[in-house]
Order: C-alpha cells, then sequence, then structure tokens
C-alpha cells in the first residue's frame, strides 16, 4: 500500500508479472517490459497482471469504466511509517505521509465502475449505506478494533470477521498495514463475478492477488515501491504453487485459498 503520488518519469520501467490460470494447467509465471499490452487480456480469461509502476501512470492508460471493481488500500496520511524483514532483505519506505491528490480520486472513478475503499473514514467519500466492517476482535487496547471500507454500492453494510491470531506474524508480514488473503477472498466472493476485472492500486504485499487467483478474476495491481513489489511477487508465486502443488497431488484443482492468511 506505498504511497503512488509521484509519477514515473519512463514509462518503460513499469513490469508486469502474468499468472494465466487455466483448469488443471501447472502455474506458469510471465515477466516482461511490454507493459501496455497487458492490457488486453481476454474478459473471461484468468490472470494476474502485477506491475511495478506509479498507479497514477498505469490508470491513464485504461479506457473510462475498463474494470468491474477496484478493491485499494491508499495511504491514509496519518504516518504509519513501517518496513519488513526477512532473511533475504530489509525494506524501509515511508509511504503515509499523505493522502492521494485529487486527481487519484478522479482517474480511480473514470476507470472503475464500482469502487470499495480500505480507511474510507479518512477520506471526504460521496455518501453511501454500504460500508465494509472488518470486525479485528479481540484487539489489544492500544489497537483499532475494526478498520472501515467504503463501498460504491447501495446496499446494507456488511461485516467481516477475521481472527487476529490466524494472521501472519508481525515479523514475517512484508508490509506494516497486511491485511489477510482471506478477507480479499471474501470480497471477491461476495462483490466480484468471475472474469471480471479488478484493479488494486496500492498492492503493498500482494495478498489481494493471491485471494484472486483462486476466484477466477482478472487482476491488475500496481506498486510503485521495487522492494515491497519483488516481496510481493516471490509471495504470490511461491503460496499459489504451493496450494497447486497439493490440489495436483489429489488429482483435482483447487479454488480454495490453502496459503497463509
Amino acid at each position: 500500500m506505498v504511497a503512488s503520488v509521484n509519477r514515473l518519469s519512463n514509462w518503460s520501467r513499469a513490469r508486469r508479472i502474468t499468472h494465466k490460470l487455466m483448469d488443471a494447467a501447472p502455474f506458469t509465471l510471465e515477466n516482461t517490459t511490454d507493459a501496455p499490452a497487458a492490457f488486453h487480456a481476454a474478459p473471461c480469461s484468468v490472470s494476474l497482471d502485477v506491475r511495478l509502476g506509479d498507479c497514477m501512470d498505469i490508470m491513464a492508460t485504461f479506457p473510462d469504466g475498463y474494470f468491474d471493481l477496484a478493491i485499494v488500500d491508499p495511504p491514509y496520511g496519518i504516518g504509519q511509517h513501517g518496513g519488513h524483514s526477512n532473511t533475504q532483505h530489509t525494506v524501509r519506505a515511508a509511504w503515509d505521509n499523505e493522502t492521494p491528490p485529487q486527481e487519484y480520486w478522479n482517474e480511480l472513478f473514470r476507470v472503475s465502475r464500482n469502487q470499495i475503499v480500505w480507511g474510507g473514514n479518512y477520506f471526504e467519500m460521496p455518501p453511501r449505506r454500504g460500508w465494509i466492517v472488518w470486525d479485528k476482535r479481540p484487539m489489544p487496547p492500544s489497537f483499532a478494533s475494526c478498520e472501515l471500507a467504503w463501498t460504491s454500492y447501495d446496499r446494507n453494510a456488511a461485516t467481516w470477521s477475521g481472527k487476529t491470531g490466524n494472521e501472519v506474524p508481525v515479523a514475517d508480514r512484508i508490509h506494516p498495514t497486511q491485511k489477510p488473503v482471506k478477507l480479499y477472498a471474501w470480497l471477491l466472493a461476495n462483490y466480484a463475478e468471475k472474469g471480471q476485472r479488478i484493479l488494486d492500486t496500492h498492492m503493498g504485499s500482494g495478498s489481494i492477488a493471491i485471494a484472486a487467483h483462486y476466484a477466477g478474476v482478472n487482476l491488475t495491481a500496481c506498486e510503485i515501491d521495487p522492494g515491497y513489489h519483488a516481496a510481493a511477487v516471490a509471495r504470490i508465486e511461491r503460496e499459489t504453487r504451493q496450494a497447486d502443488f497439493f490440489s495436483s497431488q489429489n488429482g483435482e484443482h483447487s479454488n480454495t485459498p490453502t496459503q497463509n492468511p
């Protein structure tokens, strides 16, 4: 969820990683610098398009209403600096000093038909009744017991209850505000349909990509920080490969995530 307010000077710096999923097909990971070519995936082909680049530059290339749904977790502007450490590398980034500019919201609403915005209570969003509550209880007194997401949907508010004890340990997280894969799986099951185009402008740890792998949707996800992007790509490949391997050993292709939250 790295801030995406600074434009890349050269579009060729964007990279995409596409994971195409077919029935019982082996996992394939394609790396290419030909980012614009990713825009033309067939509507019902299942793909993960994970890009290193500025979401403002990337959104500018899409036509109006291209995405069925945008699920985003932009910086809240509350100074949640953080990083992650593991045996291979350490990444530290100051990504939450300010909220996205108005141009970000203009582009987001232009390219997507519906939106789910985590931290919507930190932004000036249009009045809607379809809020989402992530119930994180029990939590220590110094931590928030829930997180809120604004949605564009005219429907009843909904709650997802996540057990904090099942989350990835802090020391193993890629991003300081890493959200569970199961949370994104629930969002996609309840707010998206198979074959739809989904956008994430601030990918962070890649949890949404792992969930999208099993939900059968076409995801385009952006990450501006090279360290977070590399760590997320490694996580996506590792956790989807692992789950696919075990399902293939049983002679079937599983659509249920079996990886870490």
